[in-house]
């Protein structure tokens, strides 16, 4: 049985040339082309790889292609980024990117299938969300939403 890694690079992790996701877009990729990505973890995925990729003005078959064909460590990969024509790296575009990276929220269905498919892996039993007027939990063991009140959720401001 071949061993296979989930990336545990977070989304929030930034290289050298400041932009969020880019080390696990990386990892990702790498790991892809090396056979070794955990089953469920596309290498270059339609969400935050996408948004890096083309955010960046950078082409994802090509990337995947530069990262299959030279399996580049990572400071290697951002010196290829560099070089790239139509490459976007200025600090307004790096920072408006690394916004939209930060302030992006899945939706609740992708959400609760990463959850459902991971909770015993990550030993996830509950995540609680609480906003004034508005509370939600994932109970993974029930596998269903469900909607908390304020005296429910202990610590809630």
């Amino acid at each position: 049985m071949s061993t296979t890694y989930v990336p545990l690079i977070s989304s929030g992790v930034a290289g050298p040339l400041g932009v969020l996701h880019l080390p696990r877009l990386w990892l990702k990729a790498s790991l892809e082309a090396a056979g070794k990505i955990a089953a469920g973890y596309p290498g270059i995925g339609q969400g935050y790889d996408m948004m890096v990729i083309t955010g960046l003005g950078l082409n994802a078959d090509e990337v995947r292609k530069f990262i299959t064909e030279s399996k580049p460590t990572y400071p290697q990969f951002e010196a290829w980024i560099k070089r790239q024509p139509g490459v976007n790296l200025t600090r307004a575009n790096i920072h408006k990117l690394n916004l939209s990276i930060a302030g992006y929220i899945h939706t609740d269905d992708t959400r609760k299938g990463i959850l459902t498919a991971n909770n015993l892996i990550l030993g996830v039993e509950m995540i609680l969300d609480y906003w004034e007027g508005y509370g939600r939990g994932w109970r993974c063991d029930r596998q269903a939403w469900q909607t908390y009140t304020k005296p429910t959720i202990h610590g809630a401001p």
